[in-house]
């Protein structure tokens, strides 16, 4: 005996995220080229842009998913790069493996600070994430050893002999400063695919539907037996690895650091919750598009003084007027598309339907 039609599958794949599939290798492997074939200034820009979209979809993940509306993110980039360059000045590890270790770092200070910011709620959670950040760069900036309140900068050879610069240098003749941009390019470029691929996978398991339950109804989540406290402590404590890493790329590349600087809640969560605002919270594309734009308008901007703040403010007033969900939000409510579809469609049976699933499933 056989079926007259075929069983129902599950899939979450649509032809849009097929095609941007093939032209997402194709730009990678441009990306990981240009080094080769674009000027020392375009990669710094291009790192730039990096770095803020890991950020970016950082913050998006706690807030846009987890529901952890954080405004002192800024501390576990300040406290990643303090800890690279503790680890490369005062010990003398080589940056490649220092920036892993301010990862760790960063997550040993999340662990305390969840502690106490898990204990607040709303916009409390939101003020006391700052005030963490706050007192971390008030204590920071007692450390002698790393300048104190005026910072410090990495020792010259600490750049000029890291791990594999001295290859690049042998195999493409590439000058020590051109060799190291190249190679925290990349690295760079790693930790946004990296990035990019745990957030997608995650919210296509069964813990991204129990994090999207618990985002839209805590109580509901808890009441069908998801363990909110646990899912917001694995999110923040990821993201707390990750943007420690960030930060101490970030910083290797600048090879100069201050608490001022480093903990500036403008550069590193104000700009940040700007690109995932106009982009679209709750979306991977979202923080892709905003970051693009960010830097668009950042280059456009910039000669216009304080100025380009306010113009800024008011671009992002006015998406959230217009487009609540983004200007990715926007588009893809209009028009259905999906680059990363987390969504869920039953597809097959009787008449060959598809339905579609809830918003995470």
């Amino acid at each position: 005996m056989t079926l007259a039609n075929p069983p129902f599958t599950v899939e979450t794949r649509t032809r849009a995220s097929q095609l941007f599939a093939i032209a997402a290798i194709l730009v990678l492997v441009i990306a990981f080229a240009a080094p080769f074939i674009v000027s020392r200034s375009i990669i710094q820009d291009l790192f730039f842009i990096l770095t803020m979209l890991v950020l970016a979809q950082n913050w998006n993940l706690l807030a846009g998913y987890a529901g952890l509306i954080s405004v002192g993110q800024q501390v576990f980039v300040g406290f990643g790069g303090y800890a690279l360059f503790g680890c490369v000045s005062l010990l003398g590890i080589d940056p490649l493996p220092a920036i892993l270790i301010a990862g760790l770092f960063s997550v040993a200070l999340a662990i305390p600070t969840a502690f106490f910011t898990f204990r607040l709620y709303g916009p409390y959670f939101a003020i006391g994430t700052w005030v963490v950040a706050e007192v971390v760069r008030l204590l920071l900036a007692q450390w002698k050893a790393l300048g104190g309140g005026t910072g410090t900068s990495l020792p010259r050879e600490a750049t000029r002999d890291m791990m594999g610069v001295d290859l690049m240098r042998d195999l493409f003749g590439m000058k020590a400063a051109q060799a190291s941009d190249a190679l925290t390019y990349w690295l760079a470029l790693i930790l946004v695919i990296a990035t990019i691929g745990f957030i997608y996978r995650l919210l296509r398991s069964k813990q991204g539907l129990g994090l999207a339950a618990v985002r839209d109804n805590e109580q509901a989540a808890r009441a069908v037996g998801v363990d909110a406290r646990r899912m917001k402590a694995m999110v923040y404590l990821t993201t707390a690895f990750i943007t420690g890493v960030a930060g101490a790329l970030i910083y290797l590349q600048k090879a100069r650091i201050s608490p001022d600087a480093a903990f500036s809640v403008v550069d590193w969560t104000a700009y940040v919750i700007f690109i995932v605002v106009i982009g679209g919270i709750g979306t991977i594309e979202g923080p892709i598009l905003g970051v693009i734009l960010f830097f668009l308008l950042q280059t456009i901007l910039a000669d216009y003084g304080s100025w380009y703040l306010l113009m800024l403010g008011l671009i992002g007033i006015v998406v959230m007027l217009f487009a609540p969900r983004g200007l990715w939000g926007l588009f893809s409510d209009r028009t259905g598309i999906q680059l990363f579809p987390v969504r869920r469609r039953l597809k097959g049976g009787p008449l060959g339907h598809s339905i579609k699933g809830g918003p995470h499933g």
